[in-house]
């Protein structure tokens, strides 16, 4: 009962920055452990050396994933209003205008659609987009590498971790309110 009323009230504003700081805080720790996982991993042949430094990719696919989520989050009207503010904040990180930052998370959606099609799952689009746009078809084994599709046991491992980069609204909303 307490815990309701004791809730901190945020803005727009503020919620969207605590969900991007949320979000690069976990990319930053977690991608080390992604790239370990992927050089690792025995459905590769050889190790792809993805460097943990080469998060980049990573982090708009986790981007792309939490914006499609964000919109379930919340009512449309209020999904509409964070997702601009996420928008302009984040071009200003990648240090881009608005349009074409958009125009680059537009592009990744695609990408994890159709090389998810005809499944809807977003997780499922994620794993696809990071095998994708790290160029891992060629450390497979050669029945894999020919079809240039990759090894399943390899998605279901990654679908597991990648579940940890979505953001957990209820936890959020046990904590805050909107204003």
């Amino acid at each position: 009962m307490f815990g309701t009323i004791l809730r901190k009230k945020v803005s727009d504003d503020k919620l969207a920055n605590v969900f991007i700081n949320g979000l690069f805080k976990t990319i930053d720790e977690g991608f080390p452990v992604i790239a370990e996982l992927i050089n690792d991993d025995p459905a590769f042949v050889t190790s792809p050396n993805v460097s943990p430094s080469q998060s980049y990719e990573f982090s708009l696919v986790v981007i792309v994933g939490n914006l499609s989520f964000l919109e379930s989050a919340f009512e449309p009207e209020q999904a509409n209003r964070v997702e601009v503010i996420v928008y302009e904040k984040l071009a200003r990180v990648y240090e881009m205008e608005v349009g074409e930052f958009k125009q680059l998370l537009k592009d990744y959606k695609n990408l994890m659609w159709r090389l998810n099609h005809p499944s809807k799952n977003m997780i499922y689009a994620m794993s696809k987009a990071i095998f994708d746009k790290y160029t891992l078809y060629n450390y497979q084994d050669e029945y894999f590498k020919r079809m240039q599709a990759p090894n399943p046991l390899f998605l279901k491992r990654m679908d597991e971790v990648v579940e940890n980069f979505i953001w957990d609204w209820d936890a959020f909303f046990r904590k805050y309110k909107l204003d």
